[in-house]
């Protein structure tokens, strides 16, 4: 991509013939176009309860006291323009956030956000990041995210991205958990040419809880790459890693995890695990789990499995009058659900079951058929499901 162009400030109107696929959710939306934030549509209700929700280079100018009085000061530059969020202390969100970061361009670009958040001490929020493109032309773009979880506050966070086969995306996600801070992360990796993601997760606060959960789906040529780091700095700590994928036609991906444990970290419990399905034999997916300890008073494990769809499943549907091809699709989906099993959101929950129907038997499977009915359950069919998890 010789030719690709940094990306400058679009018009909010260029996107008006965007349409979020969350549609039966109900979220307070903020909006970024081409990785630049538009403050125009803040809502008032969030507004009203002082939470914060502005440029970076907005927070600098007007809000330095909050950013010095959380010790975060130093995240930000003063030629930022990317996002700032703010939950003041003692706030409970029961409707999520949503980011919606959207490109659309007539040529190739290069695109750079940065995001900031930072929860208050006793705040609980749900978060919904959304990456997505309009048009298929090619882009390149560069995601900075730090978030930073105070005192007895939680955070669910949802990463989503469903570009086009003609791009690529590279995000570097920071969390730093403070004393009895609560995390559950969710990324959902669901079509692009390239993705990268980089998760470091630092748990600098006694008792603090991080549970990471991932799923890709690939197919054709794309690539998929996973990079998990998690640093237990502080004594009883936990932290749970499960990421999943299924691979297709010549796609790749590659799974890297680290549990790091300092030898101040005593009582840590940690554990990772990544499977994986290749469904034809030129998939490849490269898997390195990674212990780091310091501290012999412990409990951390590891696994990692890379295989085909469990035959003795595919026996026992067959059994019942499955076909194959159902039987097939059954099991994926089956094996994606053990992640979205774990979100709090059920709307959202319903929404990612059908595009991941959609994503399993409109690329990686025929359509023709299909046993997946999107927007109904699939329990129509008489299967014990607890045997092809």
């Amino acid at each position: 991509m010789d030719n690709i162009k940094k990306a400058i400030r679009p018009k909010e109107e260029d996107f008006a013939d965007f349409s979020c696929y969350l549609t039966q959710l109900e979220t307070y939306r903020i909006n970024q176009f081409n990785g630049f934030f538009f403050e125009k549509n803040n809502n008032s209700v969030l507004l009203d309860r002082n939470i914060i929700i502005c440029s970076i280079k907005s927070a600098i100018e007007k809000h330095k006291s909050i950013l010095e009085s959380t010790k975060h000061l130093h995240s930000f530059n003063n030629d930022d323009e990317g996002l700032f969020i703010y939950i003041p202390n003692n706030i409970t969100l029961d409707t999520p956030l949503q980011v919606l970061d959207v490109i659309k361009t007539n040529e190739a670009l290069k695109i750079e956000s940065k995001t900031v958040i930072i929860i208050g001490e006793n705040s609980h929020v749900k978060l919904i990041y959304c990456d997505d493109t309009i048009n298929d032309n090619i882009s390149k773009t560069e995601n900075k995210i730090s978030v930073f979880l105070e005192a007895n506050s939680s955070l669910e966070y949802y990463k989503m991205e469903n570009i086009n086969n003609s791009s690529s995306i590279f995000t570097d996600t920071n969390f730093v958990l403070n004393t009895n801070a609560q995390l559950k992360t969710f990324w959902l990796s669901i079509n692009g040419g390239d993705i990268k993601n980089k998760l470091n997760v630092s748990l600098e606060g006694e008792y603090s809880k991080a549970e990471l959960n991932g799923l890709y789906l690939v197919d054709r040529d794309q690539i998929v790459d996973s990079e998990v780091s998690v640093n237990h700095n502080k004594p009883n700590c936990h932290s749970n890693q499960l990421y999943k994928g299924i691979l297709d036609d010549s796609a790749k991906a590659q799974f890297k995890g680290h549990i790091y444990v300092s030898k101040n970290a005593p009582y840590t419990e940690a554990i990772q695990n990544n499977r994986n399905i290749l469904l034809t034999d030129k998939a490849i997916v490269n898997t390195q789990p990674f212990l780091e300890i310091y501290n012999d008073d412990v409990k951390c494990s590891h696994g990692a499995t890379v295989g085909q769809l469990d035959e003795s499943a595919m026996f026992y549907m067959r059994s019942r009058g499955i076909s194959e091809r159902s039987a097939k699709m059954l099991l994926m989906f089956a094996f994606c659900t053990e992640i979205l099993s774990k979100s709090s959101i059920e709307e959202l929950v319903d929404t990612l079951q059908d595009i991941i129907k959609r994503r399993l038997h409109g690329e990686l499977s025929s359509c023709e058929n299909c046993v997946l009915l999107c927007s109904t359950p699939c329990g129509t069919s008489d299967v014990d499901m607890s045997k092809i998890n």
